[in-house]
C-alpha cells in the first residue's frame, strides 16, 4: 500500500535510484543506515547467511507469525540474497557482486574475517576503484581497540553520555533505544551521499571507517565544551537543562507537563501566564537566566507549587497561546498518534507476503523533487536469491546447483 501522503512515484524518482548497495550488516547500524538509503531509491542486496540470516531475525519477542519486529523495524527497501561466503562459490558471488556495486557496508571488525570472505579494503578496491567502502565497528579499522567487539550498551557508557544521563543522585542511565547504533546508521548515511557526491568529480571511490563509540561520543559536543574550554565538568540534572532555566518537567495537578523556556523574553511571557510578572519575575535572583542557573534550587520548587493548582492541558493551552514552547509526556502509543505525525504520513504501510499490511516508521527527510519511496517491505530471507543471481548471468542449471550444494 502507498503511503497516501507521498507523491506518486517510481524508483527512477530517488535521488539514489542508480545506486546498488551491497549490505553485509546485521543488526541495526549497518541496516538502518542501507534502510536510509533504500528510502532514497538505491537498489539494496542484503546478503545473508543461508538458514539463520541477519541475527535480528530471531530478535524477539515480539515476533509476528515468526518475523521478528525488530528486523521488520530497519529492513525495508531491501532484496535479501542468502550466500555461504564460507564457500568458494559464494565468494565468487560475492566478487561479481562487487564488481558492478556503488558501495558496499559491512560491519566485521576483524580483519581476518574480512579477508576470508574477501572485502577487505585491498581486495575491494583493487576491483573496483569506484567503489564506496563502508566499515559500521566498535571502535573504527584503526588504533589499540579496533578488532574488539562492539554493542551499542558498550558504547552507549564508553562514550560518557550515560555518566552525564539520569538523575542527580541517581545510577548513570542507557538512553531507552539503541542511540549508538542509529546514530552511527545516520552518520554512515550521511557520508555515503557525501562520498558519492566525491565521485562524481573525481571518478573514484573511498573509505568511510565509522565506529559506534566515535559516533555516540560526538553527541558531548556541548559538555565536551563546557569541560574543554570551561572547565566545567558536566554533571547529571534529569529532566532539567544543564544551561537554561526553566527548562524541563513540571508536574501539574493531573500528571507532567515540559516547558521550555529557552529566551529571556518566553521567560517574561511564562511570567505573566503564571501571574507572577509582578513578583517573581522581579526578583533580582531570577532576572536572568545566569542568575536563574545559579538560583535554580530556590526557583523550581517555587513555580511547582504554582503550576500544581492546575490541570495539565488548561497550562498547556495557556502556554501554547503565549507561544511557550511546551508539551504533554506522550506515551509510544500517543505519539504515533500525534496529529502533526499523521498529517505527514509518518506511519508508512507495506504489503507483505507473509504478514499482510505491515506499518513502519517514515523517512523523516521531505525531498520536494526526488521524494523517498517505499518500495520493498522487509524481505523473507532469501526471497530474491534466484532473482538477483539470473542478473548477474547465472542459469537455471547454475543456481539449483548452488542450491544443492549449500551456497544459497
Amino acid at each position: 500500500m502507498r503511503n497516501p501522503h507521498q507523491p506518486e512515484t517510481t524508483q527512477s524518482d530517488g535521488v539514489l535510484h542508480n545506486i546498488l548497495v551491497l549490505d553485509l550488516t546485521q543488526a541495526l547500524a549497518g541496516p538502518y543506515c542501507t534502510m536510509l538509503l533504500g528510502d532514497m531509491g538505491a537498489d539494496v542486496i542484503k546478503i545473508e547467511p543461508p538458514g539463520c540470516g541477519d541475527q535480528s531475525r530471531g530478535w524477539g519477542p515480539p515476533f509476528v507469525d515468526s518475523q521478528s519486529t525488530y528486523f521488520l523495524a530497519v529492513n525495508r527497501n531491501k532484496r535479501s540474497l542468502t550466500l555461504d561466503l564460507k564457500t568458494p562459490v559464494g565468494r565468487e558471488i560475492l566478487q561479481r557482486l562487487i564488481a558492478r556495486a556503488d558501495v558496499l557496508v559491512h560491519n566485521m571488525p576483524r580483519l581476518s574475517s574480512q579477508r576470508e570472505t574477501g572485502i577487505d579494503v585491498e581486495t575491494v578496491t583493487a576491483s573496483n576503484a569506484r567503489l564506496i567502502y563502508v566499515a559500521i565497528t566498535g571502535y573504527g579499522l584503526s588504533g589499540p581497540w579496533a578488532e574488539r567487539p562492539g554493542y551499542d550498551m558498550v558504547a552507549q557508557a564508553e562514550s560518557g553520555l550515560m555518566s552525564i544521563t539520569g538523575e542527580p543522585e541517581g545510577e548513570a542511565m542507557r538512553f531507552g533505544i539503541p542511540l549508538a547504533d542509529m546514530t552511527t546508521g545516520i552518520y554512515a548515511a550521511l557520508g555515503i551521499v557525501a562520498a558519492l557526491l566525491a565521485r562524481e568529480h573525481t571518478g573514484r571511490g573511498q573509505v568511510l571507517d565509522l565506529s559506534l563509540l566515535e559516533s555516540h561520543t560526538a553527541y558531548l559536543a556541548l559538555p565536551a565544551s563546557a569541560l574543554l574550554n570551561g572547565g566545567e565538568p558536566p554533571r547529571r540534572v534529569g529532566n532539567a537543562h544543564p544551561s537554561i532555566v526553566p527548562y524541563q518537567l513540571f508536574k501539574t495537578r493531573d500528571k507532567f507537563i515540559t516547558v521550555a523556556v529557552g529566551t529571556q523574553r518566553l521567560w517574561e511571557r511564562f511570567c505573566q501566564v503564571l501571574g507572577i510578572e509582578d513578583t517573581i519575575m522581579r526578583d533580582a535572583r531570577f532576572a536572568t537566566n545566569a542568575a536563574r542557573l545559579q538560583h535554580r534550587a530556590e526557583l523550581i520548587p517555587l513555580l511547582q507549587e504554582i503550576l500544581l493548582q492546575r490541570e495539565a492541558e488548561a497550562w498547556l493551552e495557556a502556554f501554547r497561546a503565549a507561544q511557550i514552547p511546551c508539551g504533554p509526556i506522550n506515551s509510544v502509543a500517543e505519539a504515533l498518534a500525534h496529529p502533526q505525525l499523521v498529517e505527514r504520513g509518518f506511519i508508512v504501510e507495506l504489503e507483505h507476503p507473509q504478514l499482510g499490511v505491515l506499518k513502519s516508521l517514515a523517512n523523516p527527510v521531505h525531498f520536494s523533487a526526488t521524494p523517498v519511496t517505499y518500495r520493498l517491505p522487509p524481505p523473507l530471507l532469501g526471497e530474491h536469491t534466484e532473482a538477483i543471481l539470473r542478473d548477474l548471468g547465472y542459469t537455471p542449471s547454475e543456481i539449483a546447483q548452488f542450491r544443492a550444494d549449500g551456497v544459497i
